[in-house]
């Protein structure tokens, strides 16, 4: 890991237009109207940081640690969160569009999901027990081998679950 540290920082376009992000450990960050497409972001920390309008979508993960982030008003399409540094994956999603990215695998007991799109998402053989699915929209979203045990879809739309194939109470 690189000896980039960086606290209570605010990056916009324009810092980051001036100082590219390096891999490092950023803690306490605030991250608005950033454009990481199709960047990598892999080996980062991401620790207590708030990602606002950022866009995420194919963006490269591998190893990166995203521990107590708060995701709002992004669009993360495409992104292999299994991919991320094994059990270090801890973040809420506020209104943001998430299709076509994968969690396969992934232990996400609890996981806040609210006003989302999850559209051909791949939650297969993760553990989303006491995930609350608040207005999401989950149309041909993946669960095969899933545990969704107190799992609530009460407000979720589009969505279709095998009780033959997932663990579900």
């Amino acid at each position: 890991m690189s000896d980039n540290y960086l606290v209570a920082q605010i990056f916009d376009p324009q810092t980051i237009a001036k100082n590219p992000l390096q891999a490092g450990v950023y803690d306490e960050c605030t991250f608005n109207n950033c454009d990481f497409q199709k960047s990598s972001l892999s080996h980062f920390s991401f620790i207590d940081c708030v990602f606002h309008n950022c866009n995420l979508s194919n963006t490269h993960v591998a190893d990166a640690v995203f521990r107590d982030v708060k995701f709002h008003n992004c669009k993360m399409m495409g992104i292999p969160f299994y991919t991320t540094k094994i059990n270090s994956f801890i973040a809420a999603f506020d209104n943001c569009i998430l299709d076509y990215s994968s969690f396969h695998k992934l232990k996400l007991k609890a996981l806040p999901l609210k006003n989302c799109s999850l559209q051909s998402v791949d939650f297969s053989e993760a553990d989303m027990s006491h995930t609350i699915f608040e207005n999401c929209n989950l149309q041909e979203a993946v669960f095969e081998n899933t545990v969704l045990v107190k799992a609530d879809f009460t407000t979720a739309y589009h969505y279709q679950i095998n009780p033959n194939t997932n663990k579900i109470k």
